[in-house]
């Protein structure tokens, strides 16, 4: 079984109104994008930014939430991926395993209650949080944001965080995320985008019973790293391979983290273009670092690795 753990859903109005991509993706395209790529299962979830932000303060770059006071972070977009699922044909319901995305630090205890309120026949596998785009320290999981880890513990729900180690990034640090993955043995964590190549959080996550890291983007990423751009560590701290191979890193990497490593394509975010930074990729060329793998390592990062981190599910009909 082959299981991409990575893909977004959807439409991102800051994306959109600033001009960058990618910004929209639907399951009709999800599916045509892996068309051929034998893909059984995706864990999906929304864009990040979301229609209860200010629209005026997003045309000026700037996130802040509606003044509505009834304005809940993602629950209209939560609900739409529902929905649209819940349309699908039954071939595709059975392969689409989504995921909420969550904002830690605005109205968390609402939107639980969003969460508690979506249609019984609506199965959630997990939790997803992508702090960075809505500035939104990841942090506050230990705070206000507390709420979202007991309904993910009580529920048996894993979670999925986005990872930077930009020094001005003040929401999605690794280090951050390493706090949180501690304080909640019970609940098991990805750290998304392999870590940034980052080898403190790497061989750290190895260490922890309840963490795994994803390979999300991976095309991008070894990119940013040939072009020594922040988004990626430093070669002090960077996982030593060869980046001008990204077959050979994924394969360095799953030698070196065997039982840690978990594929994902990060459709459609393989691309990116923002601001001056602008990378190609394709679905295609994520699949090729997967299938150049040997098939035992291929196994676990696409379905053992992956259903340890999701925990409990019924695949048989998948």
């Amino acid at each position: 079984m082959r299981i991409d753990n990575h893909t977004h859903v959807g439409f991102d109005p800051l994306f959109y109104m600033q001009g960058w991509s990618p910004y929209c993706l639907d399951l009709p395209r999800l599916f045509n994008e892996a068309d051929g790529f034998n893909i059984d299962a995706f864990v999906v979830f929304p864009f990040v930014a979301y229609t209860a932000l200010d629209m005026a303060a997003i045309k000026r770059n700037r996130i802040q939430l509606a003044a509505d006071a009834d304005a809940v972070p993602y629950e209209f977009e939560n609900r739409r991926l529902c929905n649209d699922i819940l349309r699908c044909p039954a071939d595709w319901q059975s392969r689409l395993w989504p995921f909420l995305i969550a904002d830690p630090s605005r109205k968390p205890e609402a939107q639980v209650r969003a969460w508690q309120a979506l249609p019984s026949e609506y199965r959630i596998y997990g939790l997803k949080f992508q702090t960075h785009t809505i500035q939104s320290p990841i942090l506050a999981l230990l705070d206000e944001g507390a709420c979202m880890l007991d309904y993910a513990e009580a529920h048996d729900l894993p979670l999925l965080i986005h990872t930077s180690i930009r020094a001005e990034d003040k929401w999605s640090q690794c280090s951050d995320i390493l706090r949180v993955v501690e304080s909640r043995p019970k609940v098991r964590f990805v750290l998304a985008h392999s870590c940034r190549f980052h080898q403190p959080t790497l061989d750290r996550v190895a260490q922890l019973p309840n963490a795994w890291f994803d390979c999300s983007a991976f095309i991008t990423h070894c990119i940013c790293a040939q072009r020594d751009l922040p988004a990626v560590a430093a070669p002090v701290d960077r996982f030593e391979s060869d980046y001008m191979s990204p077959e050979r890193v994924l394969q360095d990497l799953a030698q070196a983290y065997p039982d840690k490593l978990i594929w994902g394509s990060d459709v459609p975010y393989y691309s990116i273009e923002y601001d001056r930074l602008q990378i190609r990729s394709s679905y295609r060329r994520e699949v090729a670092c997967l299938d150049a793998l040997p098939a035992p390592a291929r196994e676990r990062v696409c379905h053992r690795n992956t259903l340890a981190w999701l925990g409990s599910i019924d695949t048989s009909s998948s």
